[in-house]
């Protein structure tokens, strides 16, 4: 409650806020599209192998006319099952007896194939250039299509670890401009780089920034507003990051070439890092680490960014230090990632959060994976994606602000539960209806996963609230693991992991319910306020208690 009065004295929703959010949401924009800038860059376009007599537009020696392409085709590439090329073998030999399967030419043997030894020929109707074309990321090669992906995914598990405590050591300005230089290198470095290995290593640190700057994006956000506008501050930087999406499927559609979509997005996070310098540092982060002198500072400008006249004389040093004396004496003692277990109230939130957002995510991946279900074409589907989720949020927001914390997180998560499993045993005949099941999920877990963030931020004290952070987006990565490893239950049961989609999701509203409400009340700043805040509620049930029975016995 402190530091929401001086927030009262400086503007709780002016022209500074209002500009930050911008910035934020715009550098969220472009920074967001690098998780899953693969769909395009890294397409895998129709191939097969490539063929001495068919691609050099030879015959033998013995050539006795013009074969079209179909012919060269047949004789050169065996069919599979759908009797479409193989993309991985080719004949040994052409199969002259094929143009004639009744004639001279019969053969009762089957012919010898063999590996793509002269390397693919790809169809480049659709996609010109991609990595998997310019490392033949395919046939016994096609799992290293994975790594790149794996590894940007593991760099988000350690980036949240590592930069979430230097978020809270040396702040969330310094720590999100120095991710979005970094990021802005490497991802430009990597539409140069010669090698497979290389690239994959520019995508590891790739995602050990892209999440710190998600991260420290919404911490500037919601640590400069009051808590009736937090939700909106979350739900515009969710609503950027979906509008992110449907940007990169629209330029994806016109910029068929990776090494310019790369470019595409990767060179104005330059702009971003030297457009930040004006960003504002969290004054509440500043105070409560003693650092007074730089909070006035801040809180100063703010001020005079929101048109608050005589501010100097309203905010002074002694203003600063008695409001915050509490929550400053509270973070004395430096805050670290044992803290966070050490007290059982903070445990408790802390575990309660991480199985929430392992559970929400689950979902989210598994449908983001089959995003073909939404149409064959990737591009449009892409934006649709993008359009769907950017609709969700804004339910997110409404029902944020309307029902709470809690009860939007139970009654939306419970939809999303009740939808995938729905649809899982709907009639393969009833395709309309799946696919707006489909749709209608979507559409709800992305709203549930703006509640669940915005929940989540307001439970953690502003000391360890970016450790925190790192440790729930830990949690998320692992959910987005797993959300693949169960398709592999496809093997014991075809429905099974979709069922699974189901229940977790209706598990995590369940679990919600455990958690405190915190629509219109200021955040904590330290583990202490956590704990009495715990402690005041259990007292005053208690005493709900006492009264209740005194009243019965009169």
């Amino acid at each position: 409650m402190a530091f929401q009065s001086l927030l009262d004295q400086v503007g709780v929703l002016g022209r500074f806020q209002i500009l930050q959010m911008v910035f934020l949401c715009l550098s969220s924009l472009i920074t967001y599209p690098h998780l899953i800038l693969e769909n395009f860059t890294a397409a895998v376009p129709d191939h097969r192998c490539r063929v001495q007599l068919l691609d050099n537009a030879t015959l033998s020696a013995n050539d006795i006319e013009v074969l079209s392409q179909d012919d060269l085709l047949k004789i050169s590439i065996p069919q599979d099952s759908n009797l479409m090329p193989e993309k991985c073998r080719r004949f040994v030999h052409p199969q002259w007896q094929l143009l004639h399967p009744s004639g001279r030419f019969s053969n009762t043997t089957e012919p010898d194939t063999e590996p793509c030894v002269d390397g693919w020929v790809y169809d480049q109707k659709i996609f010109p250039s991609t990595t998997v074309t310019k490392w033949d990321l395919v046939c016994e090669s096609q799992s290293l299509k994975s790594v790149s992906n794996f590894l940007f995914m593991t760099g988000m598990l350690i980036g949240g670890i590592i930069f979430g405590n230097l978020s809270d050591r040396f702040g969330r300005r310094l720590v999100y401009r120095f991710c979005v230089l970094l990021l802005a290198i490497v991802e430009t470095s990597a539409a140069f780089v010669p090698t497979f290995l290389l690239y994959c290593t520019l995508r590891f640190l790739a995602g050990v920034f892209t999440s710190n700057i998600l991260t420290n994006s919404t911490m500037l956000i919601l640590e400069w507003m009051v808590p009736r506008f937090q939700a909106l501050g979350l739900a515009m930087l969710t609503c950027a990051c979906c509008l992110g999406c449907m940007i990169l499927g629209g330029m994806a559609f016109a910029i068929r070439d990776w090494f310019i979509l790369q470019l595409v997005f990767s060179v104005p996070l330059f702009v971003i890092f030297l457009s930040s310098r004006w960003l504002a540092e969290s004054a509440r982060w500043l105070i409560i680490n003693n650092k007074l002198k730089e909070g006035l500072k801040e809180l100063r400008r703010v001020a005079h960014t929101n048109g608050i006249k005589n501010a100097g004389d309203i905010l002074t040093m002694e203003v600063v230090r008695t409001s915050m004396q509490e929550d400053i004496e509270a973070v004395k003692m430096k805050a670290s990632v044992s803290q966070l277990f050490r007290t059982p109230n903070m445990c408790k939130r802390i575990c309660f959060l991480c199985f929430i957002r392992l559970a929400v995510l689950i979902p989210f991946y598994g449908l983001a994976l089959h995003i073909q279900y939404m149409g064959n074409n990737i591009f449009l589907s892409q934006i649709l994606f993008g359009g769907i989720t950017l609709l969700g949020n804004l339910v997110g927001l409404f029902v944020l602000n309307h029902m709470g914390r809690r009860l939007s997180q139970i009654l939306l998560l419970s939809f999303v539960g009740i939808f995938i499993i729905t649809t899982t045993f709907l009639p393969e005949e009833m395709h309309i209806l799946r696919q707006t099941f489909l749709t209608l999920g979507t559409g709800l877990v992305c709203a549930g996963i703006m509640c669940v963030l915005a929940h989540g931020n307001e439970l953690v004290p502003t000391v360890v609230r970016a450790t925190s952070s790192g440790i729930l987006g830990i949690a998320g990565s692992i959910g987005g693991v797993l959300s693949s490893l169960l398709m592999f239950l496809r093997v014991y049961f075809h429905h099974l992991p979709w069922i699974l989609y189901g229940v977790f999701p209706i598990l995590s509203a369940l679990v919600v319910s455990l958690l405190p409400e915190t629509r219109n009340q200021p955040l904590p700043e330290s583990i202490q306020a956590v704990e009495n805040q715990s402690k005041g509620s259990r007292e005053a049930k208690q005493e709900d208690t006492v009264t209740a029975i005194k009243v019965t016995s009169f």
